[in-house]
C-alpha cells in the first residue's frame, strides 16, 4: 500500500500575454534555458577576431548573424509600434564591414539595448491587441499576416535559432 501526502491547494494565477512574452524573451537572452546557453552568454564567448572569421562552407560570419538579429529585432519593434511590415530598414543581412574590435563591441551593445527596449515595449503593449494582426498583407516568408503575439514568439525563436548558429561557429573557429 502506498501512502500519499494530501494535495495542497495552490494559488492559481495566470500571467498576462505581456508578462509571458517578456519573460520568455528574457529567458532566451539571459536566463537559464533548458536547451543550452542563452544568447548573451554565447555572445560573451565571441571576440572580434572570431566574430569576423568565416570558416570554409559558412555563408555568414558571427558579426553578420548578429547584425541580422539586430535588424529583425528593430523591425519587430516597428511592427509592434503600428508600422507596416516589411524588410528591416538596415536590410535583411546588413554587411558588418571590415573586422574592428570597437565596431564588434558596438554591435553587441546595440543588440542588448534594442532588446531592453523591446522588453519594455512588450511589457507596456496593450493586452487586447496581442491577438490582432500586424499591419501587412499575408506573406509567411516575411513573417507577416500574423498576430502581434505570434510576431514576438517568432522573434524569440529567431534569436534562439541564430544563437545556436553562433555557438556552432564559435566551436568550429576556436576548436
Amino acid at each position: 500500500m502506498v501512502l500519499t501526502a494530501p494535495l495542497r491547494h495552490q494559488k492559481s494565477f495566470s500571467m498576462s500575454i505581456s508578462e509571458t512574452l517578456s519573460n520568455e524573451l528574457e529567458q532566451a537572452l539571459s536566463g537559464d534555458a533548458w536547451y543550452g546557453d542563452p544568447v548573451y552568454k554565447i555572445l560573451g564567448k565571441v571576440n572580434f577576431e572570431t566574430a569576423y572569421e568565416k570558416p570554409a562552407g559558412s555563408v555568414h560570419t558571427i558579426a553578420g548573424i548578429l547584425l541580422h538579429m539586430l535588424a529583425w529585432t528593430e523591425e519587430v519593434m516597428d511592427r509592434l509600434n503600428g508600422m507596416t511590415a516589411g524588410l528591416p530598414s538596415s536590410g535583411d543581412w546588413p554587411d558588418p564591414g571590415a573586422p574592428d574590435e570597437q565596431k564588434w563591441q558596438q554591435f553587441v551593445n546595440d543588440f542588448k539595448l534594442v532588446n531592453v527596449n523591446l522588453v519594455h515595449l512588450i511589457r507596456t503593449f496593450p493586452e487586447e491587441q496581442w491577438s490582432e494582426p500586424i499591419l501587412d498583407e499575408r506573406n509567411r516568408e516575411q513573417g507577416t499576416g500574423v498576430s502581434h503575439e505570434a510576431l514576438v514568439r517568432g522573434l524569440i525563436q529567431h534569436h534562439i535559432y541564430h544563437s545556436g548558429q553562433i555557438a556552432l561557429l564559435v566551436r568550429i573557429i576556436n576548436g
